[in-house]
């Protein structure tokens, strides 16, 4: 049991201008109270609310309906992003045994418009991609109008005709 007590170890990170005991003293007063008001919630039985990216199991016990959708690409970090940005909680599973890798995407949103804006940001980010992948890149261009530049023009027909 002592071991375990010395073994623990604690990172405090404090930013000041001037370090002193004092402020040492207030970060970890700070601290010990943030520890209690965390014990107390546990005593209570509150349950604790997890937000943002969270496992699976985690999402279903809040309670809440719980969605999902597909991912067959590994844009998921993206969407990742995106969920961060507006709010949305969110689990990502990787499907086993399917050869090209599929995502499940599980989601819960405590507002349905940020839910909306989400997946109406994420589909606009994939169409924009696609629109960007069909696009001939500019160099490829450029490369195809200096070999006609280079090739001289034959095909010119010399005509004089009389002027009335």
């Amino acid at each position: 049991m002592q071991e375990e007590v010395e073994s623990r170890t604690l990172t405090l990170i404090v930013s000041s201008s001037k370090f002193t005991g004092r402020t040492l003293k207030e970060a970890i007063g700070k601290y010990l109270a943030h520890r209690r008001s965390i014990k107390l919630d546990k005593a209570r039985g509150s349950p604790v609310n997890h937000r943002g990216k969270q496992t699976v199991k985690q999402l279903v016990e809040q309670g809440q309906g719980v969605s999902n959708i597909e991912l067959n690409d590994k844009s998921s970090r993206e969407f990742e992003r995106i969920a961060r940005k507006y709010g949305v909680d969110y689990a990502v599973k990787r499907e086993k045994g399917v050869e090209p890798p599929k995502y499940l995407i599980f989601f819960k949103a405590r507002d349905a418009d940020a839910l909306t804006a989400a997946f109406k940001e994420y589909t606009q980010k994939q169409i924009n991609k696609k629109e960007q992948r069909e696009r001939p890149s500019v160099l490829a261009k450029l490369a195809a109008f200096k070999e006609l530049v280079k090739k001289p023009v034959m095909d010119k027909e010399k005509r004089k005709e009389r002027e009335r």
